[in-house]
């Protein structure tokens, strides 16, 4: 994949001498300056730099999401597989952890943003930490396993980040999962009969049937003195029913993105090939073929711009 708002590999190698020495393998990518918690966390974001940082947000998930993938948590870039590794490289590829956040942002000084790394582990001492951060950005889809989910996971996960880039404070900051969906609920509205119809989870469903009625919120009265536009976007993001959930593609399209929008320079991927997941091999076999496609890997060649930078 090579995008300019997704973090881009640029070699693959592991120390290992053999096949029987390798416990490691090391991805490489580009060097990243602060994320975007730590900017929030700083200064507050003038609505340009809103505009500016969720259109490059949006124009990586239209790319990761043409190539039919769902964007994939990760806060470490050197990864130490171990005994494990071809078992945790296969799971990886089949069961990956669904979240978009802050953290997973990287802006330069320039307000350049990539979307970062796609999997694997966080650093054990993040684990809890990680979680709970995560979840103030979670679908409430996946948070509940309400119904099979799709892409626009990301773009509820995209709301969240722009509501806080606006506010300067997290929109569901949940003490767990009751406490997160209550925060949902208050602001969007308890769940209506047709989506109710959908929730294939007959526990969650009781649960929300058992909840006082909540109407949605004007979400004019709750980002005061926001964009209209930004309101308007936010309205077609944080939508509960994933099937009228905007997509990445309409959303660059929304006028709040009116000065950067140009369909020429969206572009898409070709499609992910996942045909490889439903082989059913040993650990040692998946060990194999990692290790032939570590050292046969070739780095693609850097332009310009990457070789200056």
């Amino acid at each position: 994949m090579k995008h300019e708002n997704v973090i881009g590999l640029l070699d693959v190698f592991t120390p290992a001498r053999s096949l029987e020495e390798f416990n490691d393998v090391y991805l490489v990518t580009h060097l990243m300056g602060a994320d975007l918690n730590n900017i929030v966390k700083c200064q507050k974001l003038t609505d340009d730099h809103v505009q500016f940082l969720i259109y490059q947000i949006l124009r990586g998930l239209k790319y990761i999401h043409s190539a039919d993938i769902i964007h994939r948590t990760n806060k470490r870039r050197t990864y130490s597989l171990k005994a494990n590794l071809a078992c945790r490289l296969k799971t990886v590829c089949t069961h990956l952890n669904e979240d978009l956040k802050p953290s997973n942002l990287a802006v330069n000084e320039d307000c350049e943003l990539k979307i970062l790394d796609f999997g694997l582990a966080r650093h054990t001492d993040d684990e809890m930490t990680g979680y709970v951060a995560t979840r103030w950005y979670r679908a409430p889809e996946i948070m509940l396993n309400w119904m099979h989910y799709n892409q626009t996971v990301d773009i509820w996960s995209v709301g969240c980040i722009m509501a806080e880039l606006l506010t300067g404070r997290t929109l569901f900051p949940g003490t767990d999962h009751i406490d997160q969906l209550k925060l949902i609920l208050r602001l969007v509205g308890t769940p209506g009969a047709e989506l109710l119809k959908k929730i294939s989870s007959e526990s969650a469903r009781n649960y929300i049937q058992s909840l006082t009625q909540m109407p949605k919120m004007n979400f004019a009265n709750v980002f005061i003195g926001a964009n209209p536009l930004a309101v308007d976007l936010l309205e077609k993001m944080l939508v509960l029913d994933s099937d009228k959930r905007i997509t990445a593609a309409q959303a660059l399209a929304h006028a709040y993105f009116a000065q950067y929008h140009d369909p020429d320079d969206e572009p898409v991927a070709d499609p992910y090939d996942q045909s490889f997941e439903s082989r059913d091999l040993l650990i040692d076999e998946w060990k194999s073929l990692t290790y032939d496609e570590v050292i046969s890997f070739v780095p693609p060649p850097l332009d310009q711009e990457e070789m200056e930078s």
